[in-house]
């Protein structure tokens, strides 16, 4: 966790509980660490049930969580930082994944990455700025015999070209190429 995040924390406790306690997704989320006896290895269990609620894990929603588990907010952070299906940052409206697992390479993942990148301006891991589409990379979704394949909003698509891929952007991103 960042110094500035650890310094601060003390001082900002006392607010995320008060804010806390208007907010029902809060109440749901702790009556799910009590359902867990609020144990310690209940932590990833814990995470994805506040991903669930609030669709990602702000700073403040970590602490939180760090206070009632009572375990070390580094901890909280490293556990949600290390997996890759927490995002510390809010989602886009769509989602797109590319696959870049060893089939999907070989067969133009990497030229169907790098145009969607172009095209929605944003690298892959970031959001739009208007908040339409997050781009996403996997090393692997197990559709190796479709490949390459792009998931959007769910959807596993097989056979990308840069041009298909385009052409499922252009809705969201609110712009043709």
């Amino acid at each position: 966790m960042t110094a500035t995040l650890l310094s601060k924390k003390q001082n900002r406790l006392p607010r995320i509980l008060e804010h806390a306690s208007g907010d029902k997704r809060f109440k749901i989320l702790e009556a799910h660490m009590k359902k867990h006896q609020f144990k310690h290895d209940a932590l990833i269990e814990v995470l994805h049930k506040a991903q669930e609620l609030f669709g990602f894990l702000e700073d403040d929603l970590l602490l939180f969580i760090a206070y009632k588990l009572k375990l070390p907010a580094s901890r909280v952070y490293g556990v949600a930082t290390f997996y890759h299906f927490f995002t510390l940052k809010p989602k886009g409206r769509h989602t797109c994944v590319v696959c870049m697992g060893t089939a999907c390479y070989v067969k133009g993942a990497d030229k169907v990455l790098a145009a969607i990148e172009e095209h929605a301006g944003i690298k892959a891991g970031e959001t739009t700025p208007d908040n339409q589409v997050s781009l996403l990379t996997a090393r692997c979704i197990g559709a190796c015999g479709i490949a390459p394949a792009v998931v959007y909003d769910g959807t596993v698509t097989p056979r990308q070209t840069p041009e298909t891929a385009l052409e499922q952007l252009k809705g969201w991103t609110g712009h043709g190429h």
